[in-house]
């Protein structure tokens, strides 16, 4: 047999992409804490996961065991950088991932057994219905970009001062400093926590420029979770996350790196047993490649059919109940 200096980088395969994510996945199930949570549904979690994915060449952490509507993904994004919180945009293009928690609310406060269905067609037809049920609270994009910011005045008050745009900021500083240390978008806003429908999951975005000082630099970035569902929200937010970092590059002047994933309470429902059966069944395949179609003038600019995911086929999709 030929050393392993004599065998040729080619003939050594490698993992697919994707693999480290079943793996997570069957950790999870197997070996995970059974523990109570805030949904009473009940989950098996660990503690401090990561994962790893190369952006170069296009390249996307999109998950091909399961179909992932990376469609809605994006929208959700866009709409996150329009610091608006109300669903009505999302429902408006069909998009149901935030529908749950504020009928949730609607039916506590008004003890009115409104079907999901009869309430987000409510939300679609009604502007007034929808501003005074359909908003979120100060969620995931209000912090984003417009992150509240308080001035002293006479008599030991504060009043409003202009909010803080984390992510056109970020994207400055790696033009002007891309060595810093301090390109974070931070969505973990305490004073705001108890307004917020869902407190943020994927709360921390950090952003590091490697290989500047020889051409080019490549934006990597660092998304911490501090809590997951692996089934139904990761997929999603690992597209978001690698989807976000490469806008932040092509508005930058810099070329995608890696995206490095890291979770807190990482974890499986107890009632998406079947779904985790039948993906961890299926093997991954191809590799989806992400083509940005225009560079539009700011990052708030992009729109839906700026992008285009090349080569993906997967496999059918896997329903599962959502626990809100």
């Amino acid at each position: 047999m030929p050393g392993i200096d004599q065998v040729s980088p080619e003939a050594v395969s490698q993992p697919h992409y994707e693999q480290q994510y079943l793996d997570l996945m069957e950790r999870i199930w197997r070996e995970g804490d059974q523990r109570e949570d805030r949904t009473g549904v009940g989950t098996r979690s660990v503690f401090g996961a990561m994962l790893r994915f190369d952006l170069t060449e296009g390249a996307m952490p999109l998950i091909t065991t399961k179909r992932v509507y990376w469609k809605t993904a994006t929208r959700e994004l866009l709409w996150f950088l329009t610091g608006n919180t109300n669903i009505r945009p999302l429902v408006l293009q069909g998009v149901k991932i935030w529908n749950e928690w504020p009928h949730a609310r609607y039916v506590a406060e008004t003890g009115e057994q409104l079907a999901i269905e009869d309430f987000v067609q409510r939300i679609a037809q009604d502007e007034a219905f929808a501003e005074r049920w359909g908003d979120l609270g100060p969620v995931y994009g209000k912090q984003w970009v417009d992150w509240p910011t308080y001035k002293p005045v006479a008599g030991g008050l504060f009043r409003r001062g202009r909010g803080v745009n984390q992510v056109a900021e970020v994207i400055e500083s790696l033009k002007a400093n891309p060595g810093s240390r301090r390109h974070i978008i931070e969505g973990w806003n305490v004073a705001e926590l108890d307004a917020m429908a869902l407190p943020p999951c994927h709360k921390t975005y950090q952003f590091h420029v490697a290989g500047s000082e020889t051409g080019t630099g490549r934006l990597n970035c660092l998304l911490y979770q501090r809590s997951c569902d692996v089934a139904l929200g990761l997929p999603f937010n690992l597209w978001s996350a690698a989807l976000l970092t490469r806008m932040i590059a092509q508005q930058a002047d810099l070329e995608p790196g890696e995206l490095v994933w890291t979770g807190g309470d990482t974890h499986l429902y107890l009632n998406h047993r079947h779904l985790v059966e039948e993906q961890l069944a299926r093997e991954p395949r191809g590799h989806p490649r992400l083509e940005i179609m225009r560079r539009p003038p700011t990052i708030f600019d992009y729109a839906i059919e700026d992008f285009a995911v090349h080569d993906y086929t997967p496999h059918g999709p896997i329903s599962a109940p959502v626990a809100v």
